[in-house]
C-alpha cells in the first residue's frame, strides 16, 4: 500500500470519464474486481482515489499481459505450481 500512496493518485471519477466507463464501474473493479483481481484504492476524506500505474498493473493482470518482472499472468502462475512441486518433493 505505501507504494501506491506514493504514486499520483487519480479520483475515481476522473478515472470513469478517462476510461469512458461509469463511475460505478470503477467501484465495482475496486470492491468485487475481474477475474479475481481488485483494482487497488484507497480513500482520503472520504473520497475514493487509485493511481494510474495501478490501474495499469490490473489491466496487465485481467488480461493475462506483463505483471512483475515482465512475465505473463499464465508464466508466473506455472512457475508458482513448479516451485510447490519442488517444496513438495522436498518434504518442506
Amino acid at each position: 500500500m505505501t507504494s501506491l500512496i506514493s504514486e499520483p493518485r487519480i479520483a475515481l471519477n476522473a478515472l470513469a470519464k478517462r476510461e469512458g466507463v461509469h463511475l460505478s464501474t470503477c467501484w465495482r473493479w475496486c470492491l468485487r474486481g475481474v477475474k479475481g483481481h481488485k483494482l487497488e484504492s484507497f480513500n482520503v476524506g472520504g473520497k475514493k482515489f487509485t493511481t494510474i500505474p495501478a490501474f495499469e498493473r490490473w489491466l496487465a493482470l485481467i488480461n493475462g499481459g506483463p505483471v512483475a518482472n515482465g512475465q505473463t499472468l499464465r508464466q508466473r502462475e506455472r512457475e508458482i505450481e513448479r516451485a510447490e512441486r519442488r517444496a513438495a518433493k522436498l518434504g518442506v
